[in-house]
């Protein structure tokens, strides 16, 4: 869902990152057609769980405190995905009244780690305006590869199999850097289950005080 990734907070500021561990293995909209991938049960149900389009805007309607964000995760290089190498998403993040201007663009990678437990690394897009609604066409990616991409360092997020079967985790320690708003670290904190997404991303000074982010809690992303 870091898996990360940044979102808005309040209605006076628009623009925060999110950590997200978000994921997805089935791919939707124009020139793309259906694509499945073999490999590990577990795997594959949280990539199938985090893939799709998904908004907050329930959660806007009741509280003023949140943005109407929409958010699009689809597979790429479906040619590079395995239970062994991990899964590659594109994840784009926009308000929903401006959907053309995104202001999230990453990369993710999901593995599994062991029997129980799941990462997300986060990877930074050279040129990211190119590829501005390919999460319609996956076929924008073919010309660009993983060694062109840049690691977050410690942005990953750690994700667990719950018994009910939903996702939960987060980044760990202060290793997320961050200068966002006077910010030095970031954090991020997932759940996932069949009905969407719910990430609560904040930023902290070097006191440790929380400089950016939701205060009330994460923001719940709907699967549409």
């Amino acid at each position: 869902m870091n898996m990360i990734s940044l979102l808005p907070a309040v209605r006076l500021q628009p623009l925060l990152p999110i950590s997200i561990a978000l994921l997805l293995i089935s791919l939707g909209g124009c020139g793309t057609s259906r694509r499945t991938t073999a490999g590990n049960g577990d795997l594959l149900r949280l990539v199938d769980l985090m893939s799709g389009s998904f908004n907050s805007a329930a959660q806007a309607q009741q509280d003023s405190a949140f943005f109407d964000v929409s958010l699009h995760m689809t597979p790429i290089w479906p040619e590079r995905n395995n239970a062994a190498a991990g899964y590659w998403l594109y994840i784009e993040q926009a308000m929903t009244a401006r959907l053309e201007k995104p202001y999230r663009q990453r990369i993710y990678r999901v593995e599994q780690i062991d029997a129980n437990t799941y990462r997300s690394n986060i990877y930074l897009i050279p040129e990211e305006s190119k590829y501005v609604g390919a999460w319609q066409d996956i076929r924008r990616f073919d010309a660009l590869t993983p060694e062109q991409l840049e690691l977050k360092e410690g942005c990953s997020v750690f994700l667990t199999k719950n018994k009910a079967g939903s996702f939960s985790g987060s980044t760990q320690g202060k290793g997320c850097e961050s200068n966002l708003r006077g910010a030095s670290y970031a954090t991020s904190e997932v759940y996932i289950d069949a009905s969407g997404i719910k990430s609560w991303d904040r930023g902290y000074d070097n006191k440790d005080q929380q400089v950016w982010g939701a205060v009330k809690g994460g923001y719940e992303f709907i699967k549409q």
